[in-house]
């Protein structure tokens, strides 16, 4: 797994990754005790992540195409500032004392902007540095750091800091991983755009992305399929989780970093697995069962009655997560045209989480009108509903586990 080490510009990108994923593990925390520390209720949680996402989906198209115009790097470094910046006016917020919902919501539809920049960038720019021969160990590297810096130290250290410390040092600390992540960025070796003169207008190269993406049954087929099920669970994970820890369980800040570790020692582990076994041909059915896997676990955060089976649950889905995700990113590096991979990695974002604003507006009324723990149950069962109906009676979804890839990307790259 840690062979694409070797290479001097991923060693750059992996470790302006790693440090800006461990100052995000300290943002999940803060942000979601800060919404609670304003308003001790769902909704306020609820209100920022659509702020948070909102804005993603927007912008994402947008940003594939120019990931793909103007070049990866360049899309980066501005996406890292513009996160930073926002980061660290919440932590001049809440350090002053009296940060309201408002100033909140703003703040995080500036984050979740530069999110919307950075992603398709990074997942586009991997592949140019890394040959297909190394992609899958990779992206497990990649979901075997990401969990551990976002899920396991990040927030372990965020519960202590805002137990410790409050909001105020875990958002500023955030802040400066996003400094660091973007002077990685700008030591790595430029690279030209994929295009360097466009045949075309930014919309007319946004809709070469679409075309191909409504030709292949695999790509919408999934994308449509992660979509309802993101509407489904991944508010009440989101917001109603450290509801529960925080109300029901008395875990505290600390108990929620406990948790949010567990789910990144799960994915680690699983990661490390997936690196060293390989991928089987069948990458996307092993990509839907592992996400299938993963969304049970939510029902059964809703009759936990300890903080250590919430750990537990959170261990086992994040590592059906990490399998899921090495499985996909393959798939997406592997079957998609280079040239293409830019503006079809902003639509894979932005289509799986088109409802996710839709999902934070409900989870509130929602839990408020069924209860808690019941919108959680609910959630679990219908996200892992919605994946096996699509497995099983979406016709041609499966087809691309039977057929080679496209030139240049060996089938042979990983798989057992």
């Amino acid at each position: 797994m840690l062979a694409p080490l070797r290479i001097r510009d991923f060693r750059l990108l992996w470790a302006g990754m790693t440090v800006s994923l461990l100052g995000d593990g300290l943002y999940v925390v803060a942000i979601a005790w800060q919404a609670y520390q304003i308003s001790n209720s769902p909704y306020a949680l609820a209100v920022t992540g659509v702020a948070w996402t909102l804005p993603t989906v927007l912008v994402l198209p947008f940003s594939g195409a120019l990931s793909d115009r103007v070049g990866r790097r360049p899309l980066m470094i501005g996406a890292d500032v513009l996160r930073a910046v926002a980061a660290g006016a919440i932590a001049l917020l809440a350090a002053r004392g009296g940060i309201e919902i408002w100033q909140l919501v703003v703040l995080s539809a500036v984050f979740g902007t530069g999110e919307a920049l950075f992603n398709p960038s990074f997942v586009a720019l991997v592949p140019e540095i890394v040959p297909d021969s190394m992609l899958v160990q990779a992206n497990s590297l990649d979901q075997a750091m990401r969990p551990l810096a976002m899920q396991f130290l990040g927030p372990a250290l965020g519960g202590a800091l805002v137990a410790s410390a409050g909001t105020a040092t875990a958002f500023a600390l955030d802040a400066a991983s996003f400094v660091f992540s973007a002077a990685m960025i700008v030591l790595i070796r430029a690279r030209p755009a994929t295009r360097t003169e466009p045949r075309a207008s930014l919309f007319t190269e946004i809709g070469e992305g679409v075309a191909y993406m409504r030709r292949e049954v695999w790509l919408w087929g999934t994308l449509l399929a992660f979509s309802i099920t993101v509407l489904v669970f991944w508010g009440p994970i989101e917001v109603l989780v450290p509801y529960v820890i925080k109300n029901d369980i008395g875990g505290g800040a600390g108990g929620f970093g406990l948790v949010l570790a567990a789910g990144g020692a799960g994915a680690i582990a699983a990661a490390i697995t997936t690196s060293l076994a390989g991928l089987p041909r069948q990458r996307l059915t092993l990509c839907f069962l592992a996400f299938i896997v993963a969304g049970c676990g939510t029902a059964f955060y809703g009759i936990a009655t300890a903080l250590w089976q919430m750990a537990v649950i959170a261990a086992v889905a994040g590592a059906c997560f990490a399998v899921g995700l090495v499985s996909w990113g393959t798939i997406m590096q592997t079957r998609v045209p280079p040239d293409l991979l830019g503006r079809v990695s902003s639509l894979d974002w932005m289509v799986s989480i088109s409802l996710l604003p839709v999902s934070f507006a409900l989870v509130g009324p929602i839990s408020g009108l069924v209860g808690v723990r019941q919108t959680l149950i609910a959630a679990g069962l219908g996200s892992a509903g919605v994946l096996v109906a699509a497995l099983l009676w979406l016709p041609g979804l499966r087809d691309i586990d039977r057929i080679q890839p496209v030139a240049g990307h060996p089938t042979s790259s990983g798989c057992r």
